[in-house]
């Protein structure tokens, strides 16, 4: 009995490290030539280029503590947005799993705080894919109190986020693994409907939009 539980945990860790080393190569960490204060704790070095990169065992810890977080809610009350088309993929099949509302594009003013809009809506929660180009849904979210979870570079100011995921939030690659390994913690022991799933298939396949990294 010791033996097989060894060789699981073996063969946990191992699976743990060969999924570490994949999302390590969709570039889930490389951030940009900027860091601000609040992103500072998440930054382990720079690169050659001059890009800052972020703590990988962080990145995934913080996937794990938003699934968590998540789950105290009512996931049919909780709103994805992001105006990158780089997350629009991550995004839909994100909800298409998870049950989740998506809010693509453009964030309509009013939309968290004005109860006369025919567009109002009051989730539990929003998760934002970056606090600068989601600023209005940010604003709007704090003033109407509702918690917010943000994917942040290393240029991001994180002030008025909840809960922050230190990521590369502008590449195709890693947006698509962030959602990928999002939903993957979200569906827990159902996780059955993530096999016909790989990060891959999370990637918006946009050939008239320049990849940010």
């Amino acid at each position: 009995m010791v033996w097989h539980n060894f060789k699981n945990q073996m063969s946990l860790q191992t699976e743990q490290e060969n999924l570490k080393k994949k999302v390590l190569t969709t570039g889930i960490r490389i951030g940009t030539t900027v860091k601000t204060k609040s992103m500072q704790q998440f930054i382990t070095q720079a690169s050659p280029e001059g890009l800052y990169l972020l703590d990988i065992d962080i990145i995934l810890s913080r996937i794990q503590t938003a699934g968590k977080f998540i789950k105290k809610f009512d996931i049919n009350q909780v709103i994805v947005h992001s105006g990158r088309n780089y997350a629009t993929t991550p995004i839909e099949k994100f909800c298409e799993l998870t049950g989740a509302k998506k809010m693509l594009g453009r964030f309509m003013p009013g939309t968290l705080t004005n109860p006369l809009l025919p567009y109002f809506l009051e989730p539990q929660l929003i998760i934002i894919s970056d606090p600068q180009v989601d600023s209005q849904a940010v604003t709007e979210a704090t003033n109407a109190g509702i918690p917010i979870i943000g994917i942040a570079n290393t240029d991001n100011v994180t002030s008025k986020l909840d809960l922050v995921i230190p990521a590369n939030n502008r590449g195709r690659k890693s947006l698509a693994t962030i959602y990928w390994l999002l939903a993957n913690e979200i569906l827990g022991e159902d996780a059955s409907k993530m096999m016909k799933y790989e990060i891959e298939d999370f990637e918006t396949k946009t050939a008239d939009v320049e990849e940010e990294l």
